[in-house]
């Protein structure tokens, strides 16, 4: 059979397109390739990676532009390319099947060789040169050695694929123990291990390469909000999320001219990142610094999430309210060239406030990358008002006013790439992270926002009461998975505490409704991450551990809880109760890897209250606010106007007078409140319950 070319040009992935030029006669994955790979006894050369993706760059044009490297892959190999964004399934197998291989972890580019006949990995690693360095084999020599294995030891990977194998089922393998018992044990030992991990004099919660762990943090917040009284006062809880935070907003991972976090610090300061920026890594810090600002209310929090909120609207959000993966972290082939300045330039655009703004982000410090300037803040608002004697006001409105003017000479570059696709889990993150922006910085252009996206999810991936997981150019593909359910129905459940739509609370049971036939672990419990319908694989995956986002089945349980108690239906709270008791064996193992399912299992342990406000439009703004105003870890307020059509649930809590509130906690409900002292009274009380002053 005649080899194929490249397959690649009718694919939506901008990773993919990326490749559709490579003399590499690449595949994407599909049953043809895998049936071509068998047909031809070939060994699958899989790759995987993103389009904003460093090395991934790297590998491509020192291997796959080459056409001395390619007629190797063409002819020794079926050549498949996988976008780890729109494919999450095979990569968390893939890179599962990496870790057991070689006993490291993995990364991208992600670089397999499978047998044809079972898609089994019998070699894995990552990046790999075009020239032999660092102890690493050039990709052409590796190439020629795995031909050599494959013709030569078939045995050694047969019984190789067959360990693996058993290796990965035991790892999906979960057994029910109806006996388990749920404690706020795991809490206190995931909460040793985060102040184990903390970095005193800079934040944060692991060494370089440092990533922000916003499900640490918000962990952190959550305990800090549950202890009560002295001696139970958990502090430093607050105190290590308010330091970490504020190294990150001052530092390098904050980009202080067009907003947004990059994804990672290469240095233990938070100075300079790794300049690609991710869709889902600010979602969750914009959602974190939002509580983070609601607490303290500092200036500097604020800043980062109006900037970062922004820049969402300005150059992630597409004209049909979709949001879109990523920026590349290079440009013009150099990593980080779009957001460095040289000392000259920025002093011929600032001219008589040079002085104040070189010393504000470090301008008149020392070169800190490749002998040029990157921005970022060696001292805090306080210090620089001290500095140059003037207050808070007078200091952000020269620092915007620099800002505006860099942000205008920098616009005239050369941008990164921009990946443009729109996936639906990724989008449920932001719109959750701008719902709490718009609501704790009573900002409605952020709401709105957060709107836009749920409708276009609505409209374009949720199809025959199912979701799709992947958009771009008007194709919506790809069963989704369990973290688009998840984060949606937390998603929803979030935008309907700062605006009740019949319509969302709707959709919200729908979406738990096909989270539990298509994808709950009914006898082990929990939910798998793929669906029951979903095309077979090696490994059928079910995860309780945060990785770059919170775990699905961490956030599935927050949301069916709080569902759950919201609408009465039983199903929810047992779907809730069975996943964290079937996360309690891997919570034992690693407690802080575990966050987001901690969280779930701290409302199950002392369940939230939910105000339910009925009456008129007039009123019902001023006691939503009052029941807002506070950050509270599990004091929930839904505010339904008597205007609206209801179901029964809600009708049955009908408005007396202009207006009133129905407190509940957990499946109990006290008698409606009509005075707003008394409710004001009733919100203190439970604040006060749930947070730590």
């Amino acid at each position: 059979m005649k080899q194929a070319t490249n397959l690649l040009t009718s694919e939506t992935s901008p990773y993919l397109l990326q490749h559709a030029d490579n003399p590499v006669h690449w595949h994407p994955w599909n049953q043809q390739a895998l049936d071509l790979a068998k047909q031809q006894n070939k060994p699958i050369l899989l790759s995987i990676g993103y389009s904003a993706c460093h090395w991934c760059h790297v590998m491509a044009h020192e291997s796959f532009e080459d056409e001395d490297t390619a007629a190797i892959m063409n002819q020794h190999f079926i050549n498949i390319k996988v976008d780890r964004e729109e494919r999450p399934d095979l990569d968390k197998i893939y890179q599962s099947a990496h870790s057991l291989l070689t006993s490291r972890p993995g990364g991208w580019p992600l670089t397999m060789f499978l047998s044809p006949d079972n898609q089994m990995p019998f070699f894995a690693g990552t990046y790999f040169p075009d020239q032999a360095r660092h102890n690493m084999p050039s990709f052409k020599e590796l190439m020629f050695h795995i031909k050599d294995i494959f013709q030569h030891k078939q045995n050694d990977i047969k019984q190789q694929d067959s360990s693996l194998q058993q290796m990965l089922m035991q790892i999906s393998q979960h057994t029910k123990d109806s006996d388990t018992a749920i404690t706020l044990l795991p809490l206190d030992i995931a909460r040793r291990q985060i102040e184990s991990s903390y970095d005193e004099e800079f934040g944060g919660f692991s060494s370089t390469p440092k990533f922000p762990h916003p499900a640490i943090i918000d962990f952190l917040l959550q305990r800090w909000a549950f202890m009560q009284n002295p001696p139970q006062d958990d502090n430093h809880a607050l105190q290590m999320s308010d330091f970490s935070l504020q190294k990150m907003a001052q530092g390098g991972l904050f980009d202080h001219i067009g907003g947004g976090f990059c994804r990672y610090s290469t240095d233990a300061q938070w100075m300079i990142p790794h300049f690609e920026k991710m869709l889902y890594d600010n979602a969750s810090l914009l959602n974190t610094f939002s509580h983070i600002y609601q607490i303290t209310k500092k200036t500097l929090f604020k800043r980062a999430v109006q900037l970062t909120a922004e820049w969402v609207i300005r150059e992630m959000q597409s004209p049909d309210g979709g949001y879109y993966c990523a920026q590349d972290a290079d440009s013009e082939g150099m990593e980080g060239k779009f957001y460095i300045w040289q000392q000259d330039e920025i002093k011929n655009l600032l001219g008589d406030d040079y002085a104040l703004i070189a010393h504000c982000f470090a301008f008149d410090q020392k070169e800190n990358f490749e002998e040029l300037w990157y921005p970022h803040m060696h001292y805090s608002l306080e210090q620089l008002c001290q500095t140059f004697n003037m207050s808070e006001n007078t200091l952000l409105e020269k620092i915007t006013k620099a800002q505006t003017i860099l942000f205008s000479a920098r616009e005239q570059r050369i941008k990164p790439g921009l990946d443009d696709k729109i996936l639906c889990s990724w989008n449920a993150l932001m719109i959750n992270g701008m719902v709490n922006a718009g609501r704790n910085l009573k900002q409605q252009r952020y709401t709105q926002s957060a709107k836009k996206s749920l409708d276009f999810i609505y409209q374009n991936l949720w199809q025959q009461q199912r979701l799709l997981a992947t958009y771009k150019d008007g194709t919506a593909h790809l069963n989704a998975y369990l973290d688009d359910y998840a984060y949606l129905l937390q998603a929803l459940l979030t935008y309907l505490q700062s605006e009740w739509r019949q319509e969302y609370y709707q959709w919200a049971q729908q979406i738990a409704d096909t989270l539990l036939e298509f994808f709950e672990d009914k006898n082990a419990g929990g939910f798998y991450f793929t669906s029951h319908d979903h095309e077979n694989l090696i490994q059928r995956s079910k995860s309780f551990t945060d990785e770059a986002m919170p775990a699905g089945n961490g956030i599935a349980a927050q949301a069916l809880q709080l569902l759950g108690l919201l609408c009465g239906d039983t199903r929810y709270l047992q779907a809730a109760e069975n996943t964290i008791k079937a996360g309690q064996t891997h919570i034992q193992n690693q407690a802080i890897s575990h966050c987001s399912l901690l969280q779930a299992q701290q409302e199950l342990l002392q369940p939230p209250s939910i105000i339910i406000l009925r009456g008129d439009k007039k009123h019902i703004p001023i006691w939503h606010d009052i029941a807002q105003q506070h950050f509270s870890a599990s004091l929930y307020c839904f505010a339904l106007s008597d205007e609206q059509a209801l179901d029964e649930n809600f009708s049955a809590k009908k408005s007396i007078g202009n207006i009133c509130a129905y407190i509940c906690t957990g499946m109990s409900c006290a008698e409606p409140i009509t005075d707003i002292n008394h409710y004001k009274i009733e919100i203190q009380k439970r604040v006060a319950q749930y947070a730590g002053h």
